[in-house]
């Protein structure tokens, strides 16, 4: 889709394969919810096919203008993976096309190597043509949900740990110091087990039309978005039903909402910390970034369960995961990642190659060990700026 946070999709100086055209639905068993499809096919192409007829998509990012492919590639994962794992585990099989012309079925039980290697894979093992997907079923549209205020990262933890809903997340204010620090709302929810309607809502009209400004995100005007976000609900908790849209993808709203950091873009940063440092780590993350001067005007955390995935490569493992979006301030920026980068590193965490744009090749090999293993599987014609970049090759 030509989205993505960093160079994970790009090669300088090479050729990009574009999958737009391969955007047809195979089959789809009605009773076991079993979907095929080609690479190129959305999420929100899914959802349209998938949702009137009472199933779901069994993970889902923070938005749906991704391609299977892609959310192979980087096995993506959700609110729920506590519960549910990485997108990977409902991949049953898919079709991978070498550059050689070699087409291979991979599945846990053919190919079962190339198949743990593609998932999470970053693209490098080859082209993905199609790919299985096991779907869930649902009776609505409807999120039963329930946001709580909390304030520091200990409440957040006791909120994630009590929950027994099958989502949860929350918005977490990187602004706010003394005794706001660290505060935010937590978010859980469940699909509404009530019959309800499954037609599709009006697709969202609204187009932020060009860059902001580059001072309109600053401290000041993050900070007292926070504030109002923050008291936006009058009670510590509340209750009710929503459409799923706004619960999983609220920015999709807004097309082209990117704009919203100006001409220079944005940089993402996202890492999960282990369990075994409690929340030292994210609290020393959390005070690099409120003493930086810059502001991150999303900021999300939440809990990654020990569901394992079968990708190699796979980002997610048991702890708690922080992602958060920075307008690009010249050096200022990069500057930032590099201590949080740092920070991660030292509290035996990783950061996340799909969000990357500035991941030194020593912290890429010190997250992720098992990179030369994965190497092995690479295609020799297939190679992207960040794989050069972090394995020493540019």
């Amino acid at each position: 889709m030509g989205r993505s946070y960093g160079d994970v999709c790009l090669l300088q100086n090479g050729t990009l394969l574009r999958t737009p055209n391969l955007d047809r639905l195979i089959s789809f068993d009605a009773q076991t919810g079993l979907l095929r499809c080609e690479a190129g096919v959305t999420l929100a192409q899914i959802l349209d096919f998938a949702v009137p007829r009472g199933w779901f998509l069994p993970v889902s990012p923070g938005t749906k203008y991704v391609t299977v492919g892609g959310a192979i590639a980087n096995d993506i994962h959700g609110k729920n993976h506590h519960v549910a794992g990485t997108f990977g585990l409902h991949t049953p099989c898919f079709e991978l096309i070498r550059s050689d012309g070699t087409q291979l079925v991979c599945s846990p039980t053919e190919n079962p190597d190339v198949y743990s290697a593609t998932i999470g894979g970053m693209g490098l093992t080859g082209f993905i043509s199609w790919a299985e997907v096991q779907m869930r079923p649902i009776v609505s549209r409807r999120i039963r949900y329930h946001s709580t205020q909390f304030v520091g990262l200990e409440e957040f933890v006791a909120l994630s740990q009590a929950s027994t809903q099958e989502y949860s997340v929350a918005w977490i204010d990187c602004v706010a110091q003394g005794r706001n620090f660290a505060r935010g709302i937590f978010i859980q929810g469940e699909h509404d087990e009530n019959p309800g309607p499954l037609t599709p809502l009006a697709k969202p009209k609204l187009t932020l039309p060009f860059d902001l400004p580059a001072f309109a995100l600053n401290r000041s005007s993050v900070g007292a978005f926070n504030t109002l976000y923050y008291h936006k609900q009058i009670s510590k908790q509340r209750s009710g039903f929503t459409d799923y849209e706004p619960f999983f993808y609220p920015l999709d709203r807004i097309l082209q909402w990117n704009r919203l950091y100006g001409e220079q873009g944005l940089l993402q940063f996202q890492c999960v910390l282990p369990w075994a440092i409690n929340t030292m780590g994210m609290t020393q993350l959390l005070k690099a970034i409120t003493t930086s001067g810059l502001a991150s005007f999303l900021a999300v955390i939440k809990v990654f369960g020990d569901i394992s995935s079968p990708g190699m490569m796979s980002f997610p493992m048991p702890g708690i995961t922080l992602a958060l979006d920075f307008p690009i301030r010249r050096e200022v920026s990069f500057d930032l990642l590099d201590r949080l980068a740092a920070i991660t590193a030292e509290f035996g965490g990783r950061m996340y190659p799909a969000k990357d744009a500035c991941m030194s090749a020593a912290h890429f090999r010190q997250f992720y060990p098992q990179w030369e293993q994965f190497a092995v599987y690479i295609d020799p014609s297939f190679s992207s700026s960040f794989w050069q970049r972090v394995a020493g090759l540019g």
